[in-house]
C-alpha cells in the first residue's frame, strides 16, 4: 500500500511521541511543601523533604514545576562582611577629639574605607579628605578591600606627605588615630 501511495513505511508505522498534557501527581505536593516552608525552600531542599517521605524525585522535575507554577525562593541576598583581623590593635589617643572645624590646611586628614555593590561584587573605596576646607585630597578604589587600596589613596595625594600633622580614621569600627612624624 506504501508502494502504491508512494510515501515511505516509516510514515504509516510512525506513532506520535506528543503526550497530552497530564498534570504532574507530584504538583501539589511540592507547592505545598514550598509553602510549608515559608516559600524559601528551592529544588535542593524539596528535593530532600521528599526523600526524607521516602520519595525519590529528580531537581529538574521539581525546577520545572516550581517553574510552571511560577513559585521562586526566597533566598537571602548576599551580605557584606566585615574581615577582622588582630594585626595594629595598639590603643591609640584620641587626638581630634570630633573637633573637625577651624582647622588649617593639611593639618588633619580624614580617611575612610567604604563599598558598594557593582555588577554584583563588593568593590571598595577609600577617601582621604583634608579638614581645612573639606576636599577630597586622595582616593583610591578597587575589587579588594586590602593594603594596595590605602596605599594608592596616599599615593593619590597630590601634596607632600610630611606637611599632614594628624592623620585619622575610624577604620574597622574603632577610633585609631595616628601623627605622622
Amino acid at each position: 500500500m506504501c508502494i502504491v501511495l508512494n510515501i515511505p513505511r516509516s510514515t504509516y508505522y510512525y506513532e506520535s511521541k506528543a503526550k497530552e498534557a497530564s498534570p504532574d501527581e507530584y504538583s501539589a505536593e511540592v507547592i505545598r511543601v514550598f509553602k510549608e516552608n515559608r516559600r524559601a525552600y528551592g529544588t535542593r531542599r524539596i528535593k530532600k523533604a521528599f526523600a526524607t517521605q521516602g520519595k525519590v524525585l529528580s531537581r529538574r522535575r521539581i525546577a520545572r514545576i516550581m517553574r510552571k507554577n511560577g513559585l521562586v525562593s526566597s533566598y537571602t541576598v548576599a551580605k557584606y562582611r566585615v574581615h577582622k583581623t588582630t594585626c595594629n590593635e595598639a590603643k591609640v589617643a584620641n587626638v581630634v577629639n570630633r573637633s573637625f572645624n577651624g582647622r588649617n590646611n593639611l593639618e588633619v586628614v580624614v580617611s575612610d574605607l567604604t563599598y558598594a555593590r557593582v555588577n554584583g561584587k563588593w568593590n571598595y573605596v577609600c577617601l582621604m579628605l583634608d579638614l581645612f576646607n573639606r576636599e577630597i585630597v586622595g582616593f583610591s578604589a578597587g575589587p579588594n578591600k586590602d593594603a594596595r587600596l590605602v596605599y594608592e589613596a596616599f599615593a593619590s595625594i597630590k601634596h607632600d606627605l610630611s606637611k599632614i600633622s594628624i592623620f585619622h580614621t575610624d577604620y574597622a569600627e574603632k577610633n585609631t588615630m595616628s601623627k605622622f612624624a
